[in-house]
């Protein structure tokens, strides 16, 4: 009893504070010998006291922990509180950490999203394409859903065949080609004219830059570009393409006098 009476006005034990904001005894011991939070007061008995303004620092060190922070890291972060102006920077600051924290867990929550829309449109077990569509997911690459369509040796040539800046600028050339296609369309361009086979022509340099010249992954290539279920926009849009191209292709071919898809098959 003679223990509580020497406690001044306005702190609080150890035990106290561990109830208040509920943590251990042992916590606030630990971040006292790591320098984070001291008492800023000991009573005539030796036991630890600290203040509301302790308080706030603490939930300062709990905050900054929820959101992932090293001890060491907190040490830098933290804010020492003398004045209004402190307290204001130090709770500013708190939040743009834990608005922080909301981007990447939103974006962490759409990227499980988009990986279990895939798995359950693939149908079959395949972490090496689960891993696949994860790191494009990682990287924001739009079109981690082709993956699905990929066999494991199309996947190995296209990890040889690119990188993650030249994969990316043969994506955007090949959909800006894609976007003049649909305009050929729309406008009804004749497959035959001049101006389509120019675009046909492009569009087949394209495909022998993607292949790397290997005529054997033509049919593969065909099969993947004839979705047999639309999923998304773009999908959709290359059902276009692919309906108009066909015919302009057999043009352009027969133009070359060689058939590159019956070369393959014989």
């Amino acid at each position: 009893m003679e223990k509580h009476k020497a406690i001044p006005q306005g702190y609080m034990t150890v035990g106290e504070v561990a109830k208040k904001m509920g943590v251990t005894v042992r916590t606030l011991q630990y971040y006292d010998k790591e320098g984070l939070l001291s008492p800023s007061a000991e009573s005539e008995g030796g036991r630890r006291l600290y203040t509301d303004k302790d308080l706030v620092t603490l939930h300062q060190i709990m905050s900054l922990k929820s959101l992932g922070f090293s001890l060491d890291d907190i040490k830098q972060r933290l804010i020492y509180l003398e004045t209004p102006t402190d307290v204001a920077k130090a709770l500013t600051k708190q939040a743009d950490d834990i608005r922080r924290k909301i981007e990447q867990l939103t974006a962490s929550l759409t990227a499980i999203e988009q990986l279990k829309a895939e798995v359950l449109q693939m149908q079959t077990v395949s972490f090496k394409k689960y891993a696949d569509i994860i790191v494009n997911l990682q990287m924001k690459n739009d079109y981690y859903y082709l993956i699905k369509h990929f066999d494991d040796e199309m996947l190995d040539h296209i990890r040889n065949q690119f990188d993650k800046e030249s994969g990316f600028h043969f994506m955007d050339r090949f959909n800006r080609l894609c976007d003049d296609i649909l305009q050929l369309q729309k406008e009804k361009v004749p497959p035959e004219s001049e101006k389509c086979q120019q675009v046909v022509k492009e569009y087949w340099d394209l495909i022998m830059e993607f292949t790397n010249g290997d005529m054997n992954m033509l049919p593969k290539l065909m099969a993947i570009g004839n979705f047999d279920t639309v999923t998304n926009a773009w999908e959709e849009q290359q059902k276009i393409v692919n309906a108009y191209l066909e015919p302009a292709l057999q043009v352009y071919f027969s133009k070359l006098g060689v058939n590159p898809f019956e070369e393959v098959e014989g």
